[in-house]
């Protein structure tokens, strides 16, 4: 998700985005710390969208 379509989603839908991406990083932590997951990075794009996310929400 790029930091346009962030910017255009209203502050409560990027609320309910955030909740369902913190599950998703969640799970793949959770899952990598088991066994490798196939394409690490994956954590790193999750975590970075969080964090674009939480801006989101702060800067409105």
């Amino acid at each position: 998700m790029k930091n346009t379509e962030i910017r255009s989603l209203s502050a409560s839908e990027i609320a309910e985005r955030l909740v369902a991406e913190q599950e998703n990083l969640g799970k793949l932590t959770f899952a990598h710390s088991i066994s490798p997951i196939e394409n690490p990075n994956r954590i790193r794009e999750s975590k970075r969208l969080v964090a674009r996310l939480k801006t989101a929400l702060h800067s409105k």
